[in-house]
């Protein structure tokens, strides 16, 4: 992490898949499947920019449909350690859909909620199956970035038969 990153306060979560440590990689790292599964229940995906290289930017726009009409939520970062299919660690900030990074205020979240976070995704192969473990530096354990974390891994899990036949 650098000092524009977060460094208190983490979420650390830890799942077995049971696909192929390629296959999760690749459900991290290729849009089309990173827009299947990301975010919360409830949530859809309409843009995943992931230029996959040390220094490559990131920008993803999630979209919640509420009673008023929809509300996205941009985020943009950019890749700090790409090893595959081992490793991927990534900045990530609320933004604009220009990738300007914005102050978490400017969602709603809390001012002590920190403007850069960083995102590690560590893989290990279980014969067969993937052990994955997603530290969500800046984002607290117990807090609603964390069950949204949660949330979006269940659905990862779910879409894995999906991403075997594509």
């Amino acid at each position: 992490m650098n000092e524009r990153t977060a460094t208190t306060g983490s979420v650390v979560i830890e799942r077995v898949i049971d696909a192929p440590v390629e296959l999760v990689w690749q459900l991290w790292t290729q849009p089309a499947h990173f827009k299947k599964w990301y975010g919360p229940q409830g949530a859809s995906v309409p843009v995943a920019e992931i230029d996959l290289r040390i220094g490559g930017k990131r920008m993803v726009c999630m979209e919640m449909q509420r009673p008023d009409g929809a509300m996205q939520m941009w985020t943009a970062g950019e890749h700090i350690e790409v090893d595959p299919p081992k490793k991927l660690v990534y900045s990530e900030g609320i933004s604009d859909e220009k990738g300007n990074l914005l102050p978490p205020s400017a969602m709603g979240m809390p001012g002590d909620k920190p403007m850069v976070t960083e995102v590690t995704v560590e893989l290990e192969d279980l014969d067969g199956r993937t052990k994955m473990v997603l530290t969500h530096a800046g984002v607290p354990a117990g807090s609603p970035g964390a069950a949204g974390w949660e949330q979006a891994l269940d659905k990862l899990e779910a879409y894995v038969p999906s991403a075997r036949e594509g």
